[in-house]
């Protein structure tokens, strides 16, 4: 996962947009160059994506205070694309060897493992380590860091984010209604939302993935939290029924009307609008969220009026309503060939005081801990920051095992599905199919 300022942090779109980039042209890129011969940077050239303005912001407010003098041995500059573009401009630059000292990595994981295999990403674990700073991050986005990654640490937490439902107090309030606590009081509080006239959900089906994140949430409560790590490892397939089951539990939400009308049009800053406008009730999302949620120009609601739950339990489930979805946004990483001291005295100084810089200056949690005394915004935020602390098992998100080609095909046929003119088990099927061809 993401991505949020000048008009405060906008959209953010980070790992849940996966792009189609072919890693078959990827490895031609990088077969046979190895990590290429170590080069001195002239500069701390960092790649990011358009849709997300936290990490540069941060990362401008820091090259001019705390870390002032690794950005004057070692200006920051700072070049962005469209998230869409990423992957193929990656590649590209993997081809030419001219990967920046930091960038963005890929969409989905298995670029950026193509990378690492290929040598052109550093070993980050081994290099924090170098700089004692390993200690700086977040266990718990480690730990998710590593899931993703094959166990290894490939990339860098400038976001570390948690998933549930977020959720209008005062129109809970005023119709009488509890937060629920099983799948089934979910839909029956739907029932009662829309028998008065309120849109129970808020979803965007143009990105695909809030309405896929809600699949793998009934599949983590009815069977486990490896129900998506079977099918990966060939285990499980989504065309079993007890998978199917997920797809349809999420489709007659849509068949019911539970989003709206034209949710396959709607974009992440129109959902987003419509929750924080009162339009409707509940909002899947990650915790990114919250600096939306605490800015006043967006948030007409009022911040006070903002609740935050888990996805609920599945009766008979095997999962518990305790293990958070997660994810660490659009994972930064840096350069082999370009680490050097000069770099390191950057990292060094990112692992200790970014994650007070973009929790302070810009509401955003990271995976890096906070080193200094920060209030919170609201209730909400500190909430979901209690919640982060305490979890003590977290999952991942659909598609965060899916190669490219599946990522980009469930989340172009989510909305179809909730729409009814794909069918729960054509969606799953074809999900399957686009795995089965990686």
């Amino acid at each position: 996962m993401s991505p949020r300022m000048p008009r405060p942090r906008r959209a953010r779109l980070s790992l849940f947009t996966a792009g189609a980039a072919s890693l078959a042209l990827l490895a031609t890129a990088c077969g046979g160059g190895g990590a290429g011969s170590s080069a001195a940077p002239k500069e701390f050239g960092y790649l990011g994506v358009t849709e997300n303005t936290t990490v540069k912001a941060a990362m401008t407010t820091l090259s001019e205070g705390a870390c002032k003098t690794a950005n004057d041995a070692l200006p920051l500059k700072v070049e962005t694309v469209p998230q869409a573009s990423l992957d193929q401009k990656l590649q590209l630059l993997a081809g030419q060897d001219a990967l920046p000292v930091q960038f963005a990595a890929g969409n989905a994981p298995a670029l950026t493992q193509q990378l690492a295999r290929s040598g052109k990403v550093a070993d980050l674990e081994a290099k924090l380590k170098e700089l004692g700073v390993d200690d700086q991050l977040e266990p718990a986005a480690v730990s998710t860091i590593k899931a993703l990654y094959g166990g290894k640490l490939e990339v860098l937490p400038y976001e570390y984010n948690i998933e549930g439902i977020f959720y209008n107090k005062k129109i809970f309030a005023d119709n009488g209604l509890k937060v629920p606590g099983t799948w089934d009081e979910l839909v029956a509080t739907a029932v009662k939302l829309e028998a008065k006239g309120v849109q129970p959900f808020s979803a965007s089906g143009q990105q695909g993935w809030p309405l896929t994140r809600l699949i793998s949430g009934y599949l983590y409560r009815s069977l486990g939290p490896d129900a998506l790590r079977k099918v990966a490892d060939g285990k499980a397939k989504l065309t079993d029924p007890e998978y199917v089951k997920a797809a349809e539990e999420v489709a007659a939400l849509g068949r019911k009307g539970y989003f709206g009308k034209g949710v396959g049009s709607i974009d992440y800053d129109t959902a987003m609008n419509q929750f924080l406008t009162g339009k409707a009730a509940m909002f899947y999302m990650g915790s990114w969220a919250l600096a939306n949620i605490a800015d006043g120009k967006q948030n007409k609601v009022g911040a006070e009026n903002v609740g935050f739950m888990p996805f609920p339990a599945v009766s008979g489930g095997k999962g518990s309503i305790d293990q958070y979805p997660s994810n660490v946004g659009l994972g930064i990483t840096l350069a082999a060939r370009s680490f050097d001291d000069k770099t390191g005295d950057w990292v060094s100084c990112i692992a200790k005081n970014y994650g007070g810089t973009a929790l302070k200056d810009h509401g955003s949690i990271s995976g890096f801990k906070v080193n200094t005394e920060v209030e919170d915004a609201n209730a909400v935020t500190t909430q979901v920051r209690d919640t982060i602390s305490s979890s003590k098992r977290n999952v991942l998100w659909f598609e965060a095992l899916f190669s490219t080609k599946a990522t980009t095909v469930s989340q172009t046929n989510a909305a179809s599905l909730v729409a009814g003119s794909t069918s729960p088990e054509q969606f799953m099927r074809t999900v399957q199919d686009a795995l089965a061809a990686r």
